[in-house]
């Protein structure tokens, strides 16, 4: 009888599946990160990973490096991680594939996020007689394709706020104590870098129009790795107020999103649709923007994930609305005193969201410490324990 627990060399493969998938950061988009190794007697046959520019699903890719090798994958075993679809969309199942190929087993990280198809590729699999096995390092599996499995249930992007705080738990120096459009770095070298890590992981980033008057950002992705389409950089602004002397108007390539409400000028949005913005009108109430209507609008756009830079108000008002899926705190050794400016808006200090999160991790960044969890579970099942 096949063994239904996984072997250390079940784990090796799918490490080296899970590497695979996580070299197409910013490559895959809008589809999910996967990667497969085919394996047999302990030699790799083929493995690839999945880049949405290039259609073919991971385990057609790897499929085809077995052919081009001269091997024959009957009898082999397949590590994917994530479970091979069952229908067609801009390819065939890959259950199919893996089944006319002869694959005899096939290890999977993770089932598809995806309630209505979720358990299909598998059971597609074991009818034909392939031995499956589920489950095999699954939060690795998970933490990689977050935002699909979000996207995929609510059509709407993943939420992720990050912010940079100081040891006293401050988002910047009081107003009065800074220059105007002048960068302050409350955080080092190694979490500026992680910044840029996360920007590149991200499909939009979005701030509010005080953080552009106040700091001047540029919000671009200079980790120098390459990405399919650009970073879109999001600007909240209800009465257009952004300069268009700014970084981000002055950098603009079809790559700045500005929300704005019904009662803006016509000039300056003249002026600023001259420069190369695009500007998305919502209503507004009590001269607020509906972040649930920016969302929905995103998610049309086919923007998974969305990495929150805003101030003091934007934190607010998304934490406020429950708008937050993911929070990533930067921490300082600085203090800034009781006059800066705080975390969120509404919220006496980031301790009341630390509080409600999961899955928490803390690391060591130079001298800064990162926080890191969930204050919403995007998959729709619990993960297993491997």
């Amino acid at each position: 009888m096949a063994s239904t627990e996984p072997e250390q060399h079940d784990r090796d493969f799918m490490q080296r599946a899970l590497q695979l998938a996580s070299e197409t950061v910013a490559l895959a988009t809008p589809n999910p990160q996967v990667g497969c190794v085919i394996v047999r007697d302990g030699k790799i046959l083929g493995e690839g990973a999945h880049l949405y520019d290039n259609y073919d699903h991971a385990e057609i890719v790897a499929l085809k490096q077995a052919a081009s090798r001269g091997h024959s994958v009957a009898g082999a075993t397949a590590y994917v991680t994530l479970e091979p679809c069952s229908h067609h969309g801009r390819t065939g199942p890959c259950a199919d594939a893996l089944i006319s190929a002869g694959i005899s087993r096939v290890v999977v990280a993770t089932t598809d996020p995806n309630p209505m198809v979720s358990g299909a590729g598998i059971g597609k699999l074991r009818t034909a007689g392939v031995e499956v096995l589920v489950g095999v390092l699954q939060q690795q599996a998970r933490t990689l394709n977050d935002a699909f499995a979000h996207f995929i249930r609510t059509r709407t992007p993943f939420v992720t706020l990050k912010a940079a705080l100081s040891a006293d738990a401050k988002l910047a120096p009081s107003t009065t104590s800074r220059v105007p459009g002048q960068t302050y770095w409350l955080t080092g070298a190694e979490a500026r870098n992680d910044v840029h890590r996360l920007r590149h992981a991200s499909d939009a980033i979005l701030t509010g129009i005080g953080t552009v008057l106040a700091d001047n950002p540029q919000l671009t992705d200079r980790s120098g790795h390459p990405r399919r389409r650009p970073l879109l950089r999001i600007v909240l602004d209800t009465y257009l107020r952004i300069p268009l002397s700014s970084h981000l108007v002055s950098s603009a390539k079809r790559d700045l999103l500005v929300f704005s409400g019904s009662t803006a000028p016509d000039t300056k949005r003249n002026q600023l649709l001259n420069a190369g913005v695009e500007i998305e009108t919502i209503t507004e109430h009590d001269g607020r923007l509906s972040l649930p209507t920016i969302l929905a609008r995103l998610g049309e756009r086919g923007i998974l994930s969305l990495l929150l830079e805003g101030g003091c108000s934007i934190n607010g008002a998304f934490l406020a609305r429950d708008l937050v899926d993911k929070v990533i705190l930067f921490y300082s050794r600085q203090t800034l005193g009781a006059e800066a400016i705080p975390f969120a808006e509404g919220f006496s200090s980031p301790s009341e969201i630390e509080s409600s999160l999961f899955n928490v991790s803390r690391d060591v960044l130079g001298e800064d410490t990162r926080v890191t969890g969930y204050l919403r579970d995007p998959w729709p099942t619990p993960s297993s324990a491997d």
